[in-house]
């Protein structure tokens, strides 16, 4: 049976098709501004499933999702192919390019492709493509995706691995202002968005002098050289210093439930992003009534937390002192170090957050399953410098108040995460034309959009 032919539409019929309904617009953009959707100015192309036996050692490289990191594509640590015999075009990448994560854990980061050279797109990757780069511009395109990366990850399914399709994308509406306007709104993003770079990078600064500082007293605290002036005050000799193993100090070292929490409940959860800085962080709670948990796993004052379990090799290890804010139980992931009379606990909470600790955790840690774990059998085996329990509290004593103006300073983490959110308001003002730079007499970006939907 013969196809049917299909009716074209005229200009005026595909504009109405692709301006969006009022009803459905998102917001109130400028006048001269129009709503359209996605599929009408931008199309997506997928990658092509490469298979393990294709990789080579040099060639072209090949763009996975491993390779989108912070915004960008990074292909330092890429693999290669060799160059595609039929319909090539479809898989190159290009400089000014827009990549999106079409699956997995990582669905719906997007980085841009800033290199001179070409790179091939692999399977479960989208190539965002703009219809005509005369009527939009790259850098419009990449911080309107920016802001809406949220509302793009909620389209997706799959539950633990989620997908995306980019049909589901299509419909995404966009406020598409005048080619003109959409410059100067990513000239000021540009500019605004720098000043907040560098002001981040002054507090990342400071941060890490605070650590560097922090782990230099830390070494001083537990070679001796921070009490030694004590020690000759109270006649006491550096050989009353001990070296012990964790087991040898604590009487179990215990992990905790394995029960799933909840968001209400009487009793708080502690979990691994609780552990911060060497002090229990009260936000983001989980909870439990479970009565059978609450007794077995009940904190008293003084408890010190491990977390023996971490997706990142650098925050596996961190340790924390639970000083009884709140009732409050621990999860699985963590170890309780039942410490016993040798040892103070405050003592120990230094101690396994230097930098000393934090090199025997890399050492023995484990992975798999994108985890990196340490056991309590490892973490037993830790030797760690014991003085007196007299020297103990000394330590301890200078070392609060050496610390507790570098404790202000780490507030300014915080801060790095407002300097985000202030990135994020900025996109929302800039899609709303908000940021001061709208001309209301330059031609309507209606027009803009007939000459996209005209073109074949």
């Amino acid at each position: 049976m013969a196809k049917k032919k299909q009716i074209e539409l005229t200009i005026e019929e595909k504009l109405r098709n692709a301006l969006v309904p009022k009803e459905e617009q998102l917001y109130k953009i400028p006048n001269n501004w129009c709503w359209t959707y996605f599929k009408d100015i931008f199309y997506i192309e997928n990658g092509y499933a490469f298979k393990k036996i294709d990789y080579k050692k040099e060639g072209i490289p090949l763009v996975r999702i491993s390779n989108i990191e912070n915004g960008i594509v990074n292909i330092n640590e890429c693999i290669y192919v060799n160059k595609l015999e039929k319909n090539e075009e479809k898989y190159v990448i290009e400089k000014g390019d827009l990549l999106i994560a079409l699956s997995g854990a990582t669905t719906g980061k997007n980085g841009v492709y800033y290199l001179d050279e070409i790179a091939y797109l692999n399977q479960r990757i989208g190539n965002i493509k703009i219809k005509n780069k005369e009527k939009v511009l790259n850098e419009y395109r990449n911080y309107y995706i920016a802001l809406k990366n949220e509302d793009i990850l909620n389209l997706a399914y799959g539950g633990a691995q989620p997908n995306i399709s980019p049909k589901v994308i299509e419909f995404i509406s966009i406020p598409l202002p005048p080619i003109k306007e959409q410059q100067r709104i990513v000239n000021r993003i540009e500019s605004l968005f720098a000043k907040i770079d560098r002001a981040k990078e002054l507090i990342e600064n400071t941060l890490a002098q605070f650590e560097q500082n922090k782990m230099a007293i830390l070494h001083k605290a537990f070679t001796g050289e921070l009490t030694a002036k004590w020690r000759k005050e109270n006649n006491i000799d550096l050989s009353s210093w001990k070296e012990k193993t964790i087991d040898e100090l604590c009487t179990s070292l215990k992990y905790g439930t394995s029960k799933k929490s909840k968001p209400e409940g009487s009793v708080v959860v502690l979990r691994m992003g609780n552990l911060q800085n060497g002090e229990i962080d009260w936000s983001n709670l989980m909870y439990t009534d479970d009565k059978e948990d609450i007794e077995k796993y009940l904190l008293k004052k003084g408890d010190v937390l491990f977390n023996r379990t971490n997706g990142s090799a650098d925050l596996i290890g961190k340790t924390s002192i639970y000083r009884g804010e709140y009732p409050a139980i621990y999860a699985g992931y963590l170890i309780k170090l039942d410490y016993g009379k040798d040892i103070i606990g405050e003592y120990l909470n230094y101690i396994m957050n230097s930098n000393k600790a934090r090199a025997y955790c890399n050492k023995i840690k484990s992975s798999g399953a994108s985890q990196f774990n340490i056991n309590a059998k490892k973490i037993g085996a830790f030797k760690i410098p014991v003085p007196t329990i007299e020297e103990q509290q000394e330590i301890v004593n200078i070392l609060d108040k050496l610390l507790a103006k570098y404790n202000k300073i780490k507030n300014l983490e915080q801060q790095l995460e407002k300097i985000e959110l202030l990135k994020k308001a900025i996109l929302a003002k800039a899609f709303r034309g908000e940021l001061g730079t709208n001309n209301p007499d330059e031609e309507s970006a209606e027009n803009l959009l007939k000459e996209i939907l005209a073109e074949k």
